[in-house]
């Protein structure tokens, strides 16, 4: 049983004949009488009467109407379904992404990506960055925006160099200094966010090259509660731009240039899975994201290392 031959049976019974439905399937007569013949020894029943003012239904036609009909809605429905998707006018955008790349890069890309296809579903799932790549590894998201991973079953594409910059509230004795040693800062209370983020280990790597142990006022688990402290005027600290452009931007927040060493920064990354091919949606995702970041602001295109998560 083919669907030629119930697309041949459901056109018979609705026309009543088998020259008009011919007709309508663009065949020829016994193109049909063919196809209604195989379905009816796959069967094992006649469909049809035939008779000389023209086709009827047989009992046993009559029952295997609407199942015909339901599976040929069906396929007509799963292709219109695919046209929708092909077209972007229906599907499901399921993303995973870094906290912190969530918080500051993803709302934008999402703005442009729902005015441009508003009928898309979206569904954003948040954790470190190796919880990311774990997210993709078991299909539970359809491309990631992290700190670059890397992983053998995995596609990184670098986007941009998130710099790790010093920055004080604006009444604070460094904020009018000019550039500042590594040293100097020794003598200042720092605020640090989270021991287990890159950017923690971006910072005390910095101190640790040179030799200084910097004096830690506080550590904390949320960003945005890093940079209040910070404008509050209780310590000092390195944070992504990302995340602090805003507060540069109002004056909130002083950034401060360190002179004697090169600025630390970790590479934005978006990632999918290798060798399986994006479906319509998610890289219409892909195409907003790299339209969007590559231009203003190039990535290095030198692998950065795995450390830890974001």
């Amino acid at each position: 049983m083919d669907l030629g031959q119930l697309e041949a049976f459901v056109q018979v019974a609705n026309q009543r004949s088998f020259s008009r439905a011919a007709e309508a399937l663009f065949l020829t007569q016994p193109s049909v009488t063919a196809r209604i013949q195989a379905l009816e020894r796959d069967l094992g029943e006649r469909l049809f009467e035939r008779s000389g003012r023209g086709v009827r239904l047989t009992e046993v036609g009559a029952c295997f109407l609407p199942h015909a009909e339901r599976v040929l809605q069906a396929l007509s429905a799963g292709r219109d379904a695919i046209d929708s998707l092909r077209n972007l006018q229906s599907g499901t955008l399921v993303l995973a992404s870094a906290t912190t790349v969530s918080t500051y890069i993803l709302p934008g890309l999402l703005k442009t990506f729902r005015y441009r296809y508003p009928r898309v579903e979206v569904s954003v799932k948040t954790g470190r960055s190796e919880q990311v790549l774990q997210m993709l590894l078991s299909d539970e998201a359809q491309v990631g925006l992290v700190r670059a991973v890397f992983h053998q079953d995995i596609e990184t594409r670098g986007l941009i160099e998130d710099e790790l910059v010093l920055v004080t509230n604006a009444s604070h004795e460094l904020a009018n200094s000019g550039p500042v040693t590594i040293n100097q800062l020794g003598d200042h209370p720092f605020i640090f966010f989270e021991a287990n983020s890159s950017y923690y280990s971006l910072a005390q790597g910095l101190f640790r090259q040179h030799g200084v142990v910097p004096r830690m006022q506080m550590e904390l688990d949320s960003m945005e509660a890093t940079k209040k402290m910070v404008e509050e005027g209780l310590g000092i600290a390195l944070l992504p731009r990302m995340a602090i452009e805003s507060e540069l931007e109002s004056g909130v927040l002083c950034e401060i240039q360190i002179g004697d060493i090169p600025s630390a920064s970790r590479q934005i990354a978006l990632i999918s899975r290798r060798g399986r091919p994006l479906g319509p949606v998610a890289q219409a995702f892909v195409d907003i994201v790299q339209e969007t970041i590559l231009p203003q602001r190039p990535a290095s295109t030198a692998p950065a290392p795995a450390g830890a998560a974001s």
